[in-house]
């Protein structure tokens, strides 16, 4: 997603492509693909009247399926001819990256729940059970959806653009004998097949590791009867190997699966037994994490404990080739203790995650977004220290669109820079080779006192974070793990420097994470600062993190689990206020989920009082709009693009008097009540009306924006007769380096 495409670069469709078709209400092998108009959550209910109290559950949507619908939404990029090609392949990947985490984590915390015998339903009021059978039931119709568009679509369009995918049956005879040879010398050495008898119990397999159950005739060395056999590929291995250039047809690039490998040379592993069958199969597992803080004496220890288990969780999803038969299906679900439900059919690789690899192995800029580079804003301009540049007012960035480079920069020149005195810092998710880390490590190593909150248990990232934290103790920081109960998901920087009079204070507060390959990719704001206010507000939630206390009183941020939930419920019920005395009222709301309750009822009663609340959604979104005396006054609508919108802003009209905050939390029970959290008024007025300008640009979108309809479907936006507006490609015009 690093380059975007000029307009006359535009893709034509395939052949196969044209015959697909938006979507139907049911999906067969016989009718056009379909992907979105999957409704979720609510299913038929009459509309509650005015007097309906606002806890009904028919006035949420599940936030599982709404996630769902987000993932679905993902996938849709990959019908759309307007983004690259290459790109269009990458949304379809990022699709089975989403279903992999989401059955990873919500699926499995869902049957976990039926393990124990302890449904919990939330305010949609949709039992664990239920929800289950309506995962399954709309995962299997989008993932045959996803290989029908890549096989019908996709990879014809490639095949066009000299990209073509080798199968078995299309070898030539130069090309399978490649093949025998790079499976020989580079496979057989590393593969250990896994015959099944009683000596042999079935393997204990690595969570989305790629294997094949293979079915056998004959004696083998010992004279044993041929049974069943299971062949895990080597995880060391690429899924997919590019073929020799001297043997591809001429101006085209081919690309053999490693499954088609070993599908085609499964019997020389076996010799003098005869295959009957080689199935590939995946077995996703559970993978969240479990620290009980009551148990835990050093959650660094603990974590390592727990990233090993993660690899062998329980399962939650088999999906194996689509002619596997169904008594080894039934044979696969019975050693993993899965139901019918949880089984996948697939009509291609199982491990389409791996396929990413694709994207970078080819080079062909012209089948991606053409580059571009980040702007910056006038002040940095000049070339002059940054914290000077700082000194003379506040600096707003917008990632991807303006450079993430001032952020690094600013604490490499604090690392250098002798009249600082101390550096903290908060690190959610960065990188193994972040400038940021490296910049804390010369900071500690200079003598700086540097003062790290990693939160260890950033998901995904546990190991990584593991490993920074040990970097930074070793230079000499301390390394705090935040607080044990509540993950540390603020986004915060800090320094102390001497100046003329005495010590000034400096901050960085942002939306995302000091990343700087994800601000390449994520929509975030950045405010550099030196407002005395703000920066002493900084202060004191380190000293809070670090040490013991009361909660301190902090004067202009909004900070969770403290205040953050109780001043967004208050700024919203003013806005109601204004609205019942007959004024001008409006709420426009920018993040990534929406789900908790208490956040959603202070909207429907904002709404019934007549407030306009524009609500910019991302991903999952358990309200319910446009009820008649409910919710008539909210309009929900999510973009989906180039760039993964990230960015949590928020405005609130005040009486014509402004209010402008940006947050790293979403309206999320866990970023109001089980977080550290940030929320900052952005004080300059000329930074916050171009941050609603912004806003706004975002709700005229009618390239990339999906309206939620009030039955929990999603409609995207078309120009029609009217102008194309892409809010992402309106952004990066008006923020992005001109060429």
């Amino acid at each position: 997603m690093e380059e975007l495409r000029s307009p006359d670069q535009t893709m034509s469709s395939s052949t196969s492509e044209a015959a697909i078709e938006r979507p139907t209400a049911e999906t067969n092998n016989d009718q056009p693909l379909r992907v979105n108009r999957t409704r979720t959550g609510i299913h038929a209910k009459s509309s509650p009247s005015q007097e309906t109290d606002l806890s009904d559950p028919a006035l949420y949507f599940n936030r599982e399926l709404s996630n769902l619908q987000f993932n679905i939404r993902v996938l849709e990029q990959a019908l759309d001819d307007s983004h690259p090609l290459l790109d269009r392949l990458m949304f379809l990947l990022i699709f089975s990256s989403n279903l992999d985490e989401f059955f990873e984590i919500r699926v499995a915390g869902l049957k976990h729940q039926l393990d124990l015998g302890r449904e919990q339903t939330g305010a949609d009021g949709m039992s664990p059970r239920r929800v289950l059978t309506e995962i399954s039931r709309i995962v299997h119709e989008q993932v045959e959806c996803q290989y029908r568009l890549l096989n019908e679509a996709l990879i014809p369009a490639l095949e066009e653009q000299g990209l073509r995918f080798r199968r078995r049956d299309n070898w030539t005879e130069a090309q399978a004998a490649w093949v025998r040879d790079y499976f020989e010398d580079e496979i057989v050495p590393v593969i250990s097949p896994i015959g099944l008898d009683p000596s042999h119990p079935f393997p204990r397999l690595v969570n989305k590791s790629l294997n094949f159950i293979v079915e056998l005739e004959g004696k083998d060395a010992f004279g044993r009867e041929g049974g069943m056999a299971i062949l895990p590929a080597p995880r060391s291995l690429p899924r997919l190997i590019a073929l020799p250039p001297e043997l591809c047809s001429e101006d085209y690039s081919e690309y053999v699966f490693l499954s088609s490998m070993i599908h085609a040379h499964a019997d020389s592993v076996f010799p003098g037994m005869q295959v009957r069958g080689c199935y590939q199969f995946r077995l996703t597992r559970n993978a969240d994490l479990s620290v009980d803080p009551e148990e835990v004496s050093d959650l660094a220890s603990a974590l390592r404990g727990e990233l090993l288990a993660r690899r062998y969780g329980s399962g939650v999803r088999l999906e194996v080739a689509d002619n596997c038969p169904d008594d080894l299906a039934a044979f696969l679900l019975e050693q993993f203790e899965l139901d019918e439900q949880d089984l996948y059919r697939v009509n291609g690789p199982v491990n389409l995650t791996r396929m990413m690899s694709v994207l970078n192995v080819v080079e062909r800029p012209d089948l991606r977004y053409r580059p571009f580079t980040p702007g910056l804003p006038k002040p940095l301009k000049k070339g002059d220290s940054l914290f000077s540049a700082i000194s003379d007012g506040d600096i707003l960035l917008h990632h991807p669109f303006q450079a993430f480079s001032p952020v690094e920069e600013l604490l490499a020149e604090a690392a250098r820079d002798p009249n600082v005195l101390a550096i903290k810092q908060t690190l959610y998710r960065t990188g193994a080779d972040s400038q940021i880390v490296s910049a804390l490590v010369e900071a500690a190593r200079s003598g700086k006192e540097v003062t790290v909150v990693i939160e260890l248990r950033a998901r995904f990232d546990e190991a990584d974070n593991l490993q920074l934290a040990s970097r930074l103790q070793e230079a000499g920081a301390i390394v705090i793990y935040g607080v044990m109960a509540y993950k540390t998901h603020a986004k915060m920087m800090h320094i102390v420097r001497r100046e003329k009079g005495g010590l000034r204070y400096y901050a960085h507060l942002g939306t995302g994470n000091y990343h700087s390959k994800t601000a390449r990719l994520y929509t975030d704001y950045s405010l550099l600062t030196a407002n005395e206010k703000l920066c002493e507000d900084v202060h004191k939630v380190f000293q809070q993190l670090s040490g013991m206390g009361k909660a301190r009183h902090i004067e202009t941020l909004l900070h969770a689990p403290f205040t953050l939930h109780e001043r967004l419920v208050e700024m919203i019920e003013r806005e109601a206020m204004y609205a019942e005395k007959g004024k001008r009222a409006h709420v426009i709301i920018k993040c990534n989920s929406l789900t908790e309750p208490r956040l959603i009822r202070a909207l429907y009663r904002a709404s019934k009082a007549g407030v306009e609340c524009d609500l910019i959604i991302r991903g999952m979104c358990c309200l319910r709009p446009g009820v008649p005396g409910i919710s008539e006054n909210i309009r929900v609508r999510s973009i989906v693009g180039r760039f993964l919108e990230h960015t949590r802003v928020f405005y609130f009209h005040n009486d014509g008097k402004p209010e402008v905050w940006a947050s790293s939390a979403d309206f999320m029970e866990r970023n109001m009540f089980h977080r550290v959290e940030t929320c900052f008024p952005l004080l300059d007025k000329k930074l916050a009306a171009r941050v609603r300008k912004d806003l706004e640009t975002y709700l005229v979108d009618n390239c990339q924006s999906w309206l939620l309809q009030p039955d929990g479907s999603y409609i995207q936006q078309h120009p029609g007769d009217g102008a194309p507006i892409s809010a992402q490609e309106t952004l990066l015009y008006a923020y992005a380096a001109k060429a």
